[in-house]
């Protein structure tokens, strides 16, 4: 049981990532916790389920169109509301996000109502296994999925102009003004990569996990906790904080029960920020 558990942890491991990878990301960059990042997820996977509704479109196959979405939209967000107060006191920054958030469950509770929605897949049910394991063949897809474009995110900030550009407003905001970046426009790239990685995550987890309105809420703690125990700034990082959150929430509920499942995921985070309190990596490039 415990194997399995550890198994299931790492299927799951590439989605948390992705989740706190874009959580990170605006935080590492533009200084401001995004209380909206669970919301940006959440539509991710109710675009999903509606395209799938719609037009039997598989949820792995409308991923580039729920990120091209959430980039938009986040896009716009931020270059012309949230940047009006990006450089203004925490408090003011967070508030507005944490406005978003209420005004993007708001407006899913009135085109989706409060029921619960999830995608039925017709291949949900299969499996490969390996002796006494099993390995559900949607969670694998997952991965890989979310493997795939986590690494591609990597890619691109490391080899690519646009990349290099948000790297330099991350670490000198002042000095990446001074060579000539648009810093605007690199907060707006920013923030709508951040929603795009988020949307990609909703879509990856509309299989497996249903959502309401309000599961924002629930999400944005994930991602809280994936970026502090990786260290925020840092892809890597997200990729092991999601590792380690994965697997202490699915063995802990193998050998506990799942109403212990996010009390053991804050204690780790506790531990962390008392021992090591930059983050299991520490680094703020992406």
């Amino acid at each position: 049981m415990i194997l399995q558990a550890i198994i299931n942890g790492i299927l799951f491991a590439a989605v948390y990532a992705m989740i706190g990878v874009g959580f990170s990301l605006v935080w590492g960059v533009m200084s401001i916790v995004n209380l909206a990042h669970g919301s940006f997820i959440m539509i991710g996977a109710y675009l999903s389920f509606t395209l799938f509704a719609a037009f039997k479109l598989d949820p792995f196959l409308s991923i580039p169109l729920v990120m091209v979405a959430l980039f938009a939209a986040a896009y716009a967000i931020q270059r012309y509301l949230l940047n009006r107060v990006v450089r203004k006191p925490g408090f003011i920054t967070l508030t507005f996000t944490f406005g978003l958030q209420i005004l993007v469950a708001n407006l899913c509770l009135l085109v989706w109502s409060a029921d619960y929605r999830s995608v039925k897949l017709s291949y949900s049910g299969d499996s490969v296994q390996f002796g006494g394991l099993v390995v559900p063949a949607v969670r694998l897809d997952i991965f890989l999925a979310a493997l795939v474009i986590t690494a591609l995110f990597y890619l691109f900030m490391r080899r690519t102009r646009t990349g290099r550009a948000i790297n330099a407003t991350a670490l000198n905001y002042e000095g990446a003004r001074t060579v000539g970046v648009d810093v605007d426009k690199i907060y707006a790239l920013t923030f709508g990569l951040s929603a795009a990685l988020a949307g990609a995550a909703g879509a990856l987890i509309s299989p497996i996990m249903s959502i309401n309105p309000f599961t924002g809420g629930d999400l944005i703690a994930k991602a809280f906790v994936i970026a502090i125990l990786g260290g925020l700034g840092s892809t890597i990082g997200a990729l092991v904080g999601g590792l380690v959150l994965s697997l202490v929430e699915t063995v802990g509920t193998a050998v506990f029960s799942s109403a212990v499942q996010d009390l053991l995921g804050f204690a780790v985070l506790v531990l962390v920020l008392v021992f090591r309190p930059q983050g299991l990596m520490g680094k703020r490039f992406y």
